[in-house]
């Protein structure tokens, strides 16, 4: 029997490097910094809605395109938030998650040889999805400036888009780096993607988690983009029920059409009783959203703070559960992946090397993700051992 059964289009990709994290944070009985969900419930507002839709007989097969109500939610938090119109009869479809939706993306718009721009790092499944499709990733580099702050060159974008790239995929707020692209480089990207008439396909689960005064504008909004557009994001995050589930994407109907012909292969339906109780958290009012941004940046800043008195560089980041530091202070050449496989030995933390979110992984080969989406006394907890084991005072 042939015993080579995986097809080549997954060559290289593993297990994923959270599930290896996670594993060693039980074994080690560390404090797990690595995998990206919060250690607190979400709103009442939500649950509650939730455990009433279960009670209430919500447990079988929702529609296909979503709960009406989901849907309707979904245009009017479109509409509240950016301004954007939405028929959600033809234009919405929810997902299983945020991964499913950009599953259903590309395996239903890329051919076999499509090319793909993409900003590396990148979240592990763009380029698995990429892979599924046939298609083939085109990376574009992002890499911190002086001020700290991720930035790409304007002439990599450019010389990266070929006559085979069809789709242009980004993510912002912006998973691993937690950069917000700001209208400047929303600008440029949109420009190319009219002059080369391609879709744009973006990943916005980060949307209400910016810090600092940045403003997290939907490449959608732009002029000349909404038509090519599919935007995609979800309610885990936002309402920190990251076990749910439960995503969506919007754009033109062709676009959403194009996305829910795979996705209906893949998951069909998910998460019934969740899907009104999501279409609940989407209606509540602003000081929500308000409270759970400044909650996160307080706790971001406890983060980036105790990394600082442990000797990382760290880069301060803009949005998102995430902190980047550069382990060279602390590990001179040692590679984040070995680094990130001591760290709960040596110091009871776990972290998610950034390596594997790089397409060249040696571009990352010295950076390390810590998340900050946890209580303070654990953040507090953890920046005192990684202090103590590194010598450094508290």
């Amino acid at each position: 029997m042939q015993r080579d059964v995986m097809t080549r289009k997954l060559e290289g990709f593993g297990t994923t490097i959270f599930a290896e994290m996670s594993a060693l944070a039980v074994e080690t009985a560390a404090i797990n910094l690595g995998q990206g969900f919060p250690d607190t419930d979400g709103p009442a507002t939500v649950l509650d809605a939730a455990i009433a839709a279960i009670r209430g007989g919500v447990n079988q097969y929702p529609p296909g395109p979503g709960d009406p109500d989901l849907l309707a939610a979904i245009a009017e938090h479109q509409q509240r938030w950016y301004g954007i119109e939405l028929d959600p009869r033809t234009q919405i479809v929810v997902t299983a998650g945020a991964t499913e939706a950009l599953a259903g993306a590309l395996l239903g718009m890329l051919d076999a040889g499509d090319g793909v721009v993409v900003f590396e790092p990148m979240y592990d499944s763009y380029q698995a999805g990429i892979a599924l499709a046939g298609a083939v990733a085109q990376p574009v580099l992002l890499s911190p400036r002086d001020d700290g702050r991720y930035g790409f060159d304007a002439a990599a974008l450019r010389a990266a888009i070929t006559d085979r790239t069809k789709l242009l995929l980004l993510n912002t707020p912006h998973n691993p780096t937690g950069k917000v692209f700001d209208r400047a480089e929303l600008e440029l990207i949109a420009s190319l993607a009219i002059e080369h008439d391609l879709i744009v396909v973006t990943d916005e689960v980060y949307e209400h988690l910016v810090f600092d005064g940045a403003a997290h504008v939907p490449i959608a909004t732009l002029p000349g983009m909404f038509e090519r557009t599919l935007t995609i994001s979800s309610g885990g995050k936002t309402f920190h029920t990251t076990g749910w589930k439960i995503g969506w994407m919007s754009g033109p109907a062709d676009l959403v059409g194009a996305a829910k012909t795979a996705k209906q292969f893949l998951t069909y339906v998910n998460g019934a009783p969740f899907q009104p109780a999501i279409a609940a958290g989407l209606r509540m009012p602003d000081d929500h959203f308000e409270r759970l941004r400044l909650t996160l940046q307080t706790a971001r800043d406890h983060l980036v703070d105790g990394l600082d008195r442990a000797g990382f560089t760290t880069l301060r980041p803009e949005a998102t559960y995430f902190v980047t530091v550069d382990i060279r202070p602390i590990a001179g050449d040692e590679r984040g992946t070995d680094f990130c496989r001591r760290l709960p030995h040596v110091a009871g933390v776990v972290a998610v090397p950034c390596e594997v979110f790089y397409a060249n992984p040696d571009h990352g080969r010295h950076l390390v993700r810590f998340a900050c989406c946890k209580q303070l006394d654990l953040i507090d907890r953890a920046a005192s051992q990684l202090a103590g084991a590194f010598g450094a005072t508290t």
